[in-house]
């Protein structure tokens, strides 16, 4: 299998992983081999993912869990980079504002009542830097609730069109498009700190 994609972008990550730590959370199941939080991590020295004992479970606090289990063995803020499930789980850690946590890359947030999660997700602006992205054709979720996640939670909105629930099944293996967002969340956290 080729590398990603983008050696700009792995190339100013590289710079920024001096100052953060770049944490995978992947969704129910778990993300599989060709999905693209897998090939970030195998291709890339860059990041870490958070780990569980069962990936079948559907309960939000498993995952809350395990990323606070992942902080802790942390030595810089972290960049939570979730994925579905991940990414509503991702959102409520920093919604606690934890002091290990500089901000956050939620992409194809599943809708919270599939998880029954809708009063445990955060309702309010949340005190880091954070991105949303979304596709308009996303079965687990329609765009106008990922809009509404986004300006309830004060992330910045990125809109795919026509991508699915950006998973391997619907053509995103490598994404290196994914990389460029990435870098402009870490430099707008640069931004808010400096």
């Amino acid at each position: 299998m080729s590398p990603i994609r983008n050696p700009e972008a792995i190339d100013t990550l590289g710079g920024h992983c001096e100052n953060y730590d770049l944490v995978l959370v992947p969704g129910w199941k778990n993300s599989g081999t060709e999905h693209w939080q897998t090939l970030w991590e195998e291709k890339t020295p860059l990041f870490s993912r958070i780990t569980m004992s069962r990936w079948d479970q559907r309960d939000i606090y498993l995952w809350i869990d395990a990323i606070n289990r992942h902080l802790a063995s942390c030595d810089k803020p972290a960049i939570l980079i979730g994925h579905s499930l991940g990414a509503l789980a991702s959102a409520c850690v920093i919604a606690e504002d934890h002091p290990e946590i500089a901000g956050g890359m939620f992409v194809a947030p599943a809708d919270p009542m599939r998880f029954e999660a809708e009063d445990i997700i955060p309702h309010g602006r949340l005190p880091q830097p954070s991105v949303l992205v979304a596709g308009h054709d996303d079965k687990l979720i329609s765009i106008e609730r990922t809009e509404q996640l986004a300006q309830s939670w004060g992330s910045d909105f990125v809109d795919l069109g026509t991508a699915g629930h950006i998973n391997a099944e619907s053509g995103f293996g490598r994404w290196p498009y994914g990389l460029n967002i990435l870098v402009d969340l870490v430099e707008q956290i640069e931004a808010a700190a400096g």
